[in-house]
């Protein structure tokens, strides 16, 4: 029951925060901010979890994606249960969007050593574009004469996840329904408008030892959206001592880049990422994308060690 408290107290606070959106946004740390595309990882740490992550894109380009985002979760007493709760702010150029999720997850264990989890989540989608700020080269464009109107629409989210010690996948549609938002009262609502698109993720990751000090941590997100080509962000890392990670991504279409990350202790993780675009001509005119990841594990009062290893 404390952990429920904890969770109740922590997700009031953040309702109350002012939190001021680039569709599905991108994260080099993906892996670590599962929760956020996909609702059947709640509960997945054995430990009530708290990650944030802030991200940086093209940074020094005027206008562009700024992110955060901020997951927890538990598993409940009764073990077969996951609660979670995603709260998301994305911004690009003159539009926000700001999105707070309620995650569920029911838990089967298969074996001794392999779960399947299936998730739903359930919030709310902010979208606003402040067209006002922008500077124009005719003052008096039509299309830019008003504000598009806020939009706040409701949403639903699927998803299922398989784990085991050192293997995970999972699949998942955060968003089902589809939204088309325009300033409907302005008479040039049809000349802007925009739609929200049902994204479907895929997701996998392994944890391979290599000797008693090394490891090799492959993970993998495959994006998909009807207009747009498939996207592949790859990663592959090594884990030293189980304290110290380094690795490279790769992201199709976009990006390279680097990963850094310390176990301060074995609740604390802090995280640092570079990437570098290079299928797009904005790379000659910013200096990369940086992400920070921040993930702490509350343990309960009931338990005095982890029963199952956290690799993800």
């Amino acid at each position: 029951m404390k952990t429920l408290k904890i969770f109740f107290a922590l997700a009031a606070s953040i309702g109350c925060m002012s939190i001021s959106a680039q569709q599905a946004p991108m994260y080099t740390h993906y892996m670590y901010n599962t929760l956020i595309v996909n609702p059947a990882y709640a509960g997945s740490r054995d430990a009530f979890t708290i990650t944030g992550i802030h991200r940086s894109q093209w940074v020094n380009f005027k206008g562009a994606p700024t992110t955060q985002s901020i997951t927890m979760h538990t598993l409940l007493e009764n073990e077969r249960v996951g609660l979670g709760l995603s709260v998301l702010n994305d911004k690009i150029g003159p539009t926000n969007l700001t999105s707070m999720v309620i995650d569920y997850a029911f838990i089967m264990k298969l074996s001794e050593s392999s779960k399947l989890a299936l998730g739903l989540s359930a919030g709310v989608n902010i979208f606003q574009a402040d067209l006002n700020d922008l500077l124009l080269d005719d003052p008096n464009d039509p299309v830019f004469s008003n504000d598009i109107a806020n939009h706040v629409t409701p949403n639903v989210g699927v998803g299922a996840y398989f784990s085991r010690e050192r293997f995970y996948a999972g699949l998942s549609v955060p968003n089902l329904l589809q939204y088309r938002f325009s300033d409907e009262t302005s008479t040039n609502a049809s000349l802007f408008s925009g739609n929200e698109k049902r994204h479907y993720f895929f997701i996998t990751g392994a944890l391979i030892p290599l000797n008693d000090y090394l490891e090799f941590k492959p993970t993998s997100l495959v994006k998909m959206t009807v207009g747009a080509p498939v996207q592949l962000d790859l990663t592959a890392s090594f884990v030293f001592q189980k304290r110290v990670l380094l690795g490279g991504m790769f992201r199709s279409g976009d990006a390279v880049g680097a990963l850094l990350g310390f176990n301060v202790t074995d609740q604390l993780h802090i995280g640092y990422s570079c990437d570098w675009s290079y299928g797009l001509r904005t790379f000659r005119y910013n200096n990369g994308s940086h992400e920070l990841v921040l993930r702490y594990d509350i343990l309960s009062n009931n338990r005095k060690q982890i029963h199952s290893p956290r690799n993800f």
